[in-house]
């Protein structure tokens, strides 16, 4: 990955190389402006030995060994840099910061990055530091929704960027070793290769057949859903020219090919390219109607930015946008992939991760992007993780990462999604309505939307519990707790975080009050039989009315305003006695009981004609007034 990856960064690469070159690092200069890393550490370490390193030789040294991810000399050749230069940047200091948490160094990490953050406070990864510095920890003690396992197609050089297609698994590797070596990491160029299914494993694989792969570097590629054309990523080599920029650098190019007579023919770049920046890593949306792709063309947010660009009928394309900064940040963002659910996953080390390039995901819904979220361990480490595909009807996929014991050598794994992957966390926090203090130990039972009951949590010493439910969909938390009135509230579960506070009156209040308001729904439309949570609800309207001896109860029941009138009156007077029938089970002498049944005549949500489900359900109620 980083052999292609660098591409997309050789612009900042370059500017590391400053003017403090002199005749003793020549060598080491030249090995690094043409990314031979490792030579280049070869040579700078030489000037250690001999006594000859300075500021300029640490950071030299530093920046190639994180390239060739030896990320403990990085850390340790940053440390120095840091102790011996006067004119350190912000930019220095994040770059430190990314060695740290990639060998999970994470109190370093934070102060390194709390300097950045001073150094540079309007950066956005400094902004998004600031608010949430503890990130880190959080991220790794949720839960994993993966189990992952190497891919046997793995071999002793790097494989990454697996995508199936038509029960074919393709993907790129340095295995070819027919091809040159490449002066980053001392491997072969990289081919596109194919495994067919054999027995449900994917094995016998070949270097695709036709005109994608050449003596240079080929990437992650996207095919259709007819099979007939591949989009991949190629550096800037067309019809047998290999073009450079200014810097002397082939950036990478979009390039599609035709499938004939099972050969990919016809490799042609796509118009946007530009030899003067990188545009790679195609992904298809579900249509196939929108290409995105990843390039650190002029204009963008960082150093690699996510863009889409439609694809019209004739084959011609739109202008290229850029996904914006809620997507794309000052960082690296690359290897987009989009599912049939229409969710959107990439790569990024601008966003909040655990070290290196860190997954994420985010949802597409009426062509607007939703806020990207961390995918988590374990498909996220310390290390780089990236080019995730997923199908989502199997609800398994692919990713790939240099976590491995050579961390030159990128692997791919296979990815199975074992928890729902949208879900919310939700910090239910209970407290006295009267004085605000938490309520310990109180019982909070929680709700689907077929009112069956999904969780059930308990307040600890802070008056909090947490539960985790799926994002997007409403529930009902039921609080109950002895001495308090009973309390009931809806949410609906957004974002990945969010808070609830619930307050509980004191049975004492009740009495001031003269009546108990309970919010539940007690009954199923279209009957008196009283529902298992309702029941609850219930059992508070019992103590109450044993702590208080000398109290009567009249108990008043409602219908929605589906059905006729008289029959809504009968059958709120059936739910009167089925509430009083309930309560004398729990001990409470009928003589303190009376009951009316009102019907649909005192709706508490005066919808008319036009009320909705919700509405029908809070219309129909039982409600508890003290006679006496």
């Amino acid at each position: 990955m980083r052999t292609l990856y660098i591409f997309l960064l050789s612009f900042v690469v370059c500017s590391t190389a400053l003017t403090a070159q002199n005749k003793k690092t020549k060598k080491g200069d030249k090995h690094f402006d043409r990314l031979e890393y490792v030579d280049a550490i070869k040579s700078y370490e030489k000037l250690v030995k001999k006594g000859n390193a300075d500021a300029y030789v640490y950071k030299q040294l530093a920046v190639a060994s994180y390239k060739v991810y030896d990320t403990k000399k990085a850390e340790r050749y940053y440390k120095r840099y840091l102790d011996k230069a006067d004119d350190a940047k912000a930019k220095d200091y994040l770059a430190y910061a990314q060695t740290l948490l990639a060998n999970e160094k994470l109190d370093d990490f934070k102060a390194a990055m709390e300097e950045f953050a001073r150094m540079d406070p309007q950066d956005d990864r400094a902004i998004a530091f600031k608010k949430n510095p503890d990130y880190v920890s959080k991220l790794l003690f949720m839960e994993p929704k993966f189990e992952i396992q190497e891919s046997e197609l793995n071999s002793n050089v790097s494989d990454f960027g697996a995508y199936e297609h038509d029960g074919k698994l393709y993907f790129v590797s340095a295995r070819n070793k027919s091809r040159r070596n490449y002066g980053w990491n001392d491997q072969p160029t990289l081919d596109v290769f194919v495994a067919k299914n054999v027995g449900g494993t994917f094995k016998d694989e070949t270097g695709v057949e036709g005109d994608v792969n050449s003596k240079f570097h080929e990437g992650t590629i996207a095919i259709t859903k007819d099979g007939k054309t591949m989009y991949f990523t190629r550096n800037d080599y067309v019809d047998g020219d290999y073009e450079k920029d200014e810097d002397g650098i082939s950036r990478l190019k979009l390039f599609k090919a035709s499938k004939r007579n099972g050969e990919w023919v016809d490799a042609k770049p796509l118009p946007f390219n530009n030899s003067s920046y990188s545009t790679g890593h195609p992904a298809l949306s579900p249509d196939n109607k929108t290409l995105y792709f990843s390039s650190d063309r002029p204009g963008g947010q960082g150093e690699s930015d996510l863009y889409k660009v439609e694809i019209n009928d004739d084959g011609s394309y739109g202008e290229p946008q850029n996904l914006g900064d809620k997507i794309n940040t000052p960082g690296r963002e690359s290897f987009p992939f989009v599912d049939a659910d229409h969710k959107l996953y990439f790569s990024s080390d601008g966003h909040l991760g655990i070290g290196g390039l860190d997954i994420f995901y985010a949802t597409i819904k009426d062509g607007k992007i939703g806020e990207p979220r961390n995918i988590g361990k374990s498909i996220n480490s310390s290390a780089d993780d990236f080019a995730f595909t997923f199908k989502s009807s199997m609800k398994s996929g692919y990713f790939s990462s240099n976590r491995g014991e050579d961390a030159l050598n990128d692997n791919i794994y296979v990815a199975d999604l074992i928890e729902p992957l949208d879900q919310t966390d939700v910090l239910v926090s209970v407290v006295n309505a009267e004085t605000n203090e938490p309520i310990v130990k109180a019982e909070i039972l929680v709700y689907d939307e077929d009112e069956d009951e999904v969780d059930a949590i308990q307040t600890d010493l802070a008056g909090e519990a947490n539960t985790i439910v799926l994002t997007s969909m409403d529930y009902d938390l039921q609080v109950n707790k002895e001495e308090y009135e009973s309390a009931t509230k809806r949410i609906s579960a957004e974002g990945e975080e969010m808070m609830v506070e619930i307050k509980l009156s004191p049975v004492e209040e009740i009495i001031k009050t003269r009546s108990i308001s309970l919010e539940n729904t007690f009954f199923e439309f279209d009957s008196a039989k009283i529902r298992p949570e309702a029941a609850l609800e219930l059992d508070h309207v019992a103590e109450v009315m044993e702590k208080h001896e000398d109290i009567r109860i009249q108990v008043i029941s409602h219908t929605d305003r589906r059905g006729p009138d008289a029959y809504n009156k009968t059958l709120s007077e059936s739910r009167a006695k089925s509430t009083i029938q309930y309560l004398v089970s729990k001990g409470i002498d009928e003589s303190r009981l009376e009951g009316e049944g009102r019907g649909e005549e005192e709706p508490l949500v005066d919808c008319g004609a036009d009320c909705t489900e919700a509405d029908h359900k809070k219309n129909r109620r039982s409600e508890f007034k003290i006679i006496e």
